[in-house]
């Protein structure tokens, strides 16, 4: 007799292979306010999984699960950086003010790749823009896809 008549249908039991979320391999450079985003992320998680747990729920154990592993991944190469606070140059943490020819002006916070929100006036130091901008003080220009754009403040 075939197997397919002798064996349950355990589809219902099976989990989707969800995969694993890709680790940058840059430099894990955070803020202070970087690193406690991560530890409040993974103080959430694990709630998150103890309730999961508590259910049951099997495909929402995998999934936490494994953002988890991210996490703890982020937390344990995190290194904090802090700008020094007289430099004259752009550093990792500054906020940096740029305008361009038409006098458009953006202001930019550099920090690590899981803290950086465009929405927020943050990008990550491995950004095109920032890699543009750091090691240069006031009146320097950067370029980022052909366009140019004058440091015009540095702050912490």
């Amino acid at each position: 007799m075939s197997r397919a008549f002798t064996r349950e249908d355990d589809s219902e039991n099976q989990i989707a292979d969800i995969g694993e979320r890709p680790v940058s391999t840059h430099r894990n450079l955070v803020t202070e306010h970087g690193l406690a985003q991560i530890e409040a992320e993974l103080g959430r998680l694990r709630e998150d999984l103890a309730k999961a747990e508590g259910e049951a729920d099997r495909e929402r154990i995998a999934t936490v699960s494994r953002d988890l592993r991210y996490w703890q991944a982020r937390r344990e190469n995190a290194e904090v950086s802090v700008p020094e606070p007289d430099s004259s140059v752009v550093r990792f943490g500054m906020k940096v003010t740029i305008e361009d020819d038409d006098g458009k002006r953006n202001a930019w916070r550099l920090v690590g790749e899981d803290e950086a929100n465009a929405a927020t006036g943050s990008i990550s130091h491995v950004s095109p823009m920032a890699q543009a901008l750091f090691g240069k003080g006031v009146g320097e220009v950067a370029t980022v896809n052909g366009r140019d754009w004058e440091i015009v403040e540095i702050r912490i």
